[in-house]
């Protein structure tokens, strides 16, 4: 049976002006430029400023043909809606109210720019951001398969098996597979595939890491026999570290495999690392923390932020009484209303992430003033109630944003760690205790590398209370090997 029910319901809901603020919040700097040029083309309300141009100002009698022209576009609107109900009426009364909340005269009469970048000192170079210089690894290759001068089933074989080669450099496809879908036979694709693993990169294509150091090692002039034998016949015990079965199946001395070990740790286990394009993964600082006389100043590397500011050609459209018809000037507002969004969240976004900085900072004074052993432990919590924002805010503000200091470039997220107490009560950041970890691990006798639950015990001894699994968490997370793995000769 349909029913009716009204149920009160309380929802956070954000307006279009905080999404806008959010989604520019967690740009980085490359995208945030990126960003801007896409509105600039998008809205015509929008245009480059020119420093050097002077900015223009609207005369009182152009304020108060505005004003008359919106009381009579609001006028108009009430006499086609006719005579409404209460609902209507309140419904009138918030469009207008959002109307005069736009301040159209304000926007019309400035030119809208709003600095977002620090004042500019004519005094020092102009810095020009460089082009980061790509290389695509299927155009290389490619561009080496079309030199071949293969048939055309070939060629059409090359470019399947180039296609399927990841980033790192191996071939994700099976050969069957390959095959099939080309209708050829399997033995045609090893063929080509055979080709293709001798280009540049040696080994490109390999479908594993035994092939692709096989490929590497037969490639070299003159070939090295017993490095080679190692790695075709004992791959198994020399990947899990097994020396000792190794120089007892082979008849040599551990003096002979370590140099075997020493010629294998010269070649490329990834050989399409330094091929693919590499514009996306280079680190731009979006600011720098700079010394200056007993403290620190915070420059922001947004020079190549534009500035923007309201196209004023598109002021006579609203001010043409009679040519201009009503779904123009509503365009036009629209239009109006986004430019003016997007100008003042520009702003909000360099002011927020200068207010984090800041306190990040005062924070973590002691990082910056004596260096990165000094971090201590901090939430996303401690800077968002500080400053009043919430933590949603500030995560947005760290994630993906990059630093420059004197102790070198780090990720503002970087500054945000867990803590553990020392036996002596003092509250230490675990990226101390990972660099603790990775310590006692460097300078271990790599013949007889410590497990977890010794490194464990060392850090006891110097005051940090930790478990063998948090040891192993630790370790896990810099990506270090357990000890069976580290052993060497």
């Amino acid at each position: 049976m349909l029913s009716i029910h009204q149920r009160l319901v309380q929802k956070q809901i954000q307006s279009p002006q905080q999404v806008l603020l959010s989604s520019l919040l967690q740009l980085p700097l490359l995208k945030f430029e990126q960003r801007l040029k896409m509105e600039l083309e998008a809205n015509p309300m929008l245009e480059l400023s020119d420093e050097m141009e002077q900015e223009q100002e609207i005369d009182e009698n152009q304020e108060q043909e505005i004003e008359a022209e919106k009381a009579e576009d609001d006028d108009a609107e009430s006499e086609d809606s006719g005579e409404t109900d209460s609902g209507d009426a309140v419904e009138d009364i918030d469009k207008h109210e959002d109307i005069d909340d736009t301040d159209w005269e304000t926007i019309l009469g400035d030119d809208g720019t709003i600095d977002t970048r620090a004042p500019k000192d004519n005094s020092a170079e102009v810095y020009e951001r460089p082009n980061v210089a790509t290389t695509n690894l299927y155009e290389h290759l490619l561009e080496q398969l079309h030199l071949l001068k293969l048939d055309l089933d070939d060629t059409q074989i090359g470019e399947y098996i180039i296609w399927n080669i990841n980033e790192m450099g191996y071939l994700a496809c099976e050969l069957s597979v390959i095959a099939h879908n080309l209708d050829v036979s399997e033995e045609d694709v090893e063929r080509v595939l055979k080709l293709i693993q001798h280009f540049d990169p040696v080994s490109i294509g390999a479908r594993n890491l035994q092939e692709c150091l096989l490929i590497q090692l037969e490639d070299q002039e003159p070939q090295d026999k017993l490095t080679i034998e190692v790695i075709r016949d004992h791959f198994e015990d020399f990947s899990n570290k097994r020396y000792e079965r190794i120089t007892k199946k082979m008849d040599m001395d551990s003096e002979d495999l370590r140099g075997i070990i020493e010629t294998i740790r010269h070649l490329n286990p990834k050989p399409g690392e330094g091929y693919v394009a590499f514009a996306d993964s280079v680190i731009v600082p979006d600011l720098a923390i700079v010394r200056k006389d007993d403290g620190f100043e915070i420059v922001m590397n947004d020079w190549n932020i534009p500035n923007l500011r309201i196209n004023s050609s598109y002021k006579s459209l609203l001010l043409d009484k009679k040519s201009t018809s009503r779904e123009t000037k509503d365009f036009v507002r629209k239009r109006l209303e986004s430019a003016r969004w997007m100008i003042n969240s520009i702003h909000q976004r360099r002011m927020t992430i200068l207010k984090v900085v800041e306190t990040l900072i005062d924070k973590q004074y002691e990082f910056f003033d004596k260096g990165k052993e000094y971090i201590k432990p901090m939430i996303l919590k401690d800077i968002a109630d500080e400053i009043h924002m919430d933590i949603s805010t500030v995560s947005r503000v760290t994630n993906g944003k990059y630093v420059q200091t004197e102790w070198g470039v780090f990720e503002l997220k970087y500054f945000f760690s867990e803590g553990i107490k020392t036996d002596s009560g003092e509250d230490v950041s675990n990226r101390r205790v990972k660099q603790l970890i990775k310590d006692i691990i460097d300078e271990e006798d790599k013949k007889k590398p410590l497990n977890d639950q010794k490194i464990a015990e060392m850090l006891n001894k110097q005051g940090y209370t930790l478990a063998r699994r948090t040891v192993a968490k630790y370790r896990e997370q810099m990506n270090i090997p357990v000890s069976r793995l580290r052993k060497g000769l």
